[in-house]
């Protein structure tokens, strides 16, 4: 029988099997053969050549470490501490003075420690772990619910109100889709407007409108999905008689409804509002203009300098209202038509739209108040200019 190849003579210094493991100290001898005797003294049983060679441990390889110590240098334990019961740095152990003695707060030896009282949410999470639930229900939470936003397929707007509806009702050049009305609010609109109606209205109740539009929304008892009207353009504007409002930046959606039912009130032509900072068609805006939305046209500019251009151009008096200028006086204008520029509240008119302007008139206001809103202003101004 051959040796293992890896034994063979000439082949180096021999390895203990991977199974082994390690050398470790206090085990058997592994260079020693049956009986005690070196494998390099074993014979094979062939010709009496050595099996094995005399095996040496390798430089560099495993050695045991040698057992630690239980004591010091000195001939003391490790563990042991001198009778004083000082450590030998000189510093006094944890919780006690240098006199031996606990300190303030901390307690004797062999006396229990009451572990500091934490609110439970003050306990940290572990990172990734999962909050514990309660079996108790949700708890309500002291925090404002953010407002609802009705949500209308694209293309559509939710209406509401019941003079914002029955004026939509009204209007045929109003696209209807779905009208939600609860029997109140049904009787009051039939009275404005007999039906039948171009829509067969779905009876609901309040709760279901407060959840589609908003808790927060005065819908009235009355909503109408319906597609956004299609504004004029400004040559057919100009061929109807009356004032012209022009709003530059106007962003308030409640403002700018209030500025058409004022224009509806004292028999404006129409609004012009900028297309970008401006509040599109919304139900909001719709309810401030009470019904006006479907009788004033609303148009929608990409240059307001430019439009007064075009206003003036078409023998249109444009007039800034804004503090700084010369009273406001309806019969100078008798003779002329006028369009009335109103800024956002606040800055006012922009420098180019002012530029822009035939005047600049202001309103003649007593008492403390510096300035109005920009609907109010406008309702004053109109009734100025209806004077004339």
């Amino acid at each position: 029988m051959k040796p293992p190849r890896n034994n063979r003579p000439g082949s180096g210094p021999s390895r203990p099997p991977s199974d082994r493991g390690p050398f470790r100290a206090g085990g058997p001898n592994r260079t020693s053969g049956p009986g005690g005797k070196p494998r390099g003294e074993q014979r094979s049983g062939h010709g009496g050549e050595t099996g094995y060679r005399d095996q040496k441990p390798r430089q560099g390889g495993f050695q045991p470490r040698p057992a630690r110590s239980a004591q010091t240098r000195d001939g003391q334990p490790r563990d042991a501490q001198p009778r004083d019961g000082q450590p030998r740095d000189g510093q006094p152990r944890d919780g006690q003075s240098r006199d031996g003695q606990p300190r303030d707060g901390q307690p004797r030896e062999g006396q229990h420690r009451e572990a500091p009282r934490v609110a439970l949410n003050q306990i940290e999470q572990p990172r990734g772990a999962q909050p514990h639930r309660s079996h108790a229900g949700p708890q309500r939470h002291h925090q404002e619910a953010p407002r609802h936003v009705p949500e209308a397929p694209k293309g559509t707007v939710w209406l509401y109100g019941r003079h914002a509806i029955a004026a939509a009702l009204a209007n045929p050049a109003r696209r209807l889709r779905r009208l939600l009305l609860t029997e109140e609010a049904e009787a009051e609109i039939s009275q404005s407007i007999r039906p039948p109606w171009a829509l067969t209205p779905e009876r609901v109740d309040r709760a279901r409108l407060d959840h589609l539009l908003g808790r927060d929304v005065v819908h009235q008892g009355a909503a109408l999905l319906a597609d956004p009207l299609s504004p004029p353009s400004l040559q057919s504007v100009l061929e109807k008689t009356g004032a012209i409002i022009v709003l530059d930046q106007v962003t308030d959606p409640r403002n700018v409804g209030a500025i058409m039912r004022s224009a509806a009130a004292f028999g404006a032509a129409a609004v012009i509002t900028q297309d970008r900072n401006a509040p599109e068609e919304t139900g909001a805006l719709a309810k401030a203009a009470s019904g006006a939305l479907e009788t004033i046209p609303l148009l929608r500019a990409v240059n307001i300098a430019r439009t007064i251009i075009a206003l003036k151009a078409a023998n249109v008096w444009c007039i800034g209202l804004d503090a700084a200028g010369t009273p406001l006086s309806g019969p100078a204008f008798a003779d002329r038509r006028v369009a009335l520029v109103l800024g956002a509240e606040g800055e006012g008119l922009r420098r180019l739209t002012r530029e822009t302007c035939d005047e600049i008139a202001g309103l003649t206001i007593k008492g403390a108040v510096e300035s109005l809103n920009v609907s109010a202003a406008a309702a004053v101004a109109l009734y100025e200019l209806s004077r004339r």
